[in-house]
């Protein structure tokens, strides 16, 4: 079998880019060591194969040098102290998939004649946080109080997803690389991301992420879409970075879950109860991370003890969420990484001959009989 001669560092720097390890990739390439050393070269099938197992563009392996890879948006780390990571190819596949669908959504929304969303990009950042969380509230048609129907913290993040859906925006949850469950998304490299958009905006949830503290993430990036200012943010202990529009969406989005003046107000209640976070988390229809994070923002408990009550928090959440057995309802499971709104477009357009099955498959990533059923889950017989 015909050899190749693959640049060694530009090898080596998939396999770093991949963040696999030497052994675990040395299960499917047993000579792996050897190619890094040039005491050996793979074959062409081989180097296809590495570039798969690494999701590392094939083309790439053939570089005089390894490439500088950036994110296309703006990328903030709450802790900028920090030693930097390289990005990782599923951050960076995620984000690029991203911006294929809202290019074709947005393209699609000019040819049917609607018309671009005023709240995007409708607020000035040196504007009072007050404008931004009234911004978020009439896009979503609700008042200060608007969680107060709802049973539980649950029911209040479903609601926000499909409210934000209603109107105008792409939601889109998912802890995988489209549907590939062997490339999973790292929470601790990202919590979400916003693209910006006049006519389809889209918001991001790792859902990797715990429920509890992807609500918060969902709010912040509500106030990314009325400042107009795309990014990707981890969030570390539900915190931000230092950046002026970045601290101006974590106000807003802690001050349209958690009013300041009915926290300030329930907290002489609260604090008397055995768990103050879990009385104030029925009340506001938010996780107990949120209200512990509010409490600390409004000076009513100290930083010691929001980060004791965090990481125990963190801990008990995690593992049940890690106890939790995979499964569930394949065609809901699609809505939240498809998205609803962008799924039923795609679907109107292949309805309409507007849009090619093969376009729409690469698309949603549903593809043939999949494609068909999860229309079908939705309403459309006959696609």
């Amino acid at each position: 079998m015909t050899k190749v001669a693959a640049n060694l560092n530009v090898l080596k720097w998939a396999l770093s880019r991949s963040r696999k390890s030497i052994p675990e990739l040395e299960a499917k390439f047993p000579k792996l060591m050897q190619w890094l050393t040039g005491q050996q070269q793979p074959t062409l099938r081989q180097l296809e194969e590495l570039a798969k197992q690494t999701a590392t563009p094939f083309g790439y392996l053939f570089l005089e040098k390894p490439p500088t890879e950036e994110l296309p948006i703006p990328y903030f780390r709450t802790f900028e102290k920090a030693p930097p990571t390289r990005i990782s190819p599923e951050l960076l596949d995620t984000i690029y998939e991203m911006q294929k669908r809202q290019v074709w959504m947005r393209e699609y929304l000019i040819q049917q004649g609607h018309d671009s969303l005023s709240f995007v990009q409708s607020v000035k950042v040196d504007k009072p946080v007050q404008s931004v969380v009234q911004c978020m509230r009439e896009i979503l048609r609700v008042d200060q109080n608007w969680a107060s129907d709802l049973k539980t913290w649950a029911e209040a993040l479903q609601f926000l997803q499909e409210t934000m859906e209603r109107a105008g925006i792409i939601v889109i949850v998912n802890g995988v690389v489209g549907n590939n469950t062997h490339r999973p998304l790292d929470v601790t490299e990202f919590r979400g991301f916003v693209l910006v958009d006049e006519y389809a905006p889209l918001a991001f949830i790792n859902g990797a992420d715990v429920k509890a503290a992807q609500m918060f993430t969902l709010a912040h990036e509500l106030a990314h879409i009325c400042f107009g200012s795309s990014a990707a943010f981890d969030l570390r202990q539900i915190h931000v970075a230092d950046d002026p529009i970045e601290k101006k969406c974590d106000q807003a989005a802690a001050e349209f879950l958690v009013p300041s003046e009915l926290m300030a107000r329930e907290w002489q209640t609260a604090k008397d109860e055995d768990e103050p976070f879990r009385y104030l988390a029925r009340l506001f229809k938010a996780s107990e991370i949120v209200v512990a994070r509010r409490a600390l923002d409004l000076d009513l408990i100290s930083k010691e003890s929001f980060l004791s009550f965090y990481e125990g928090y963190r801990k008990r959440v995690y593992l049940k969420k890690a106890d939790r057995r995979p499964g569930g309802d394949f065609y809901a499971t699609q809505n939240m990484r498809v998205g609803r709104t962008f799924a039923t477009n795609v679907i109107l357009a292949v309805k309409s001959d507007r849009l090619l099955y093969d376009e729409a498959y690469h698309l949603t990533g549903l593809y043939g009989k999949t494609f068909d059923r999860y229309a079908e889950s939705l309403g459309f017989i006959g696609v």
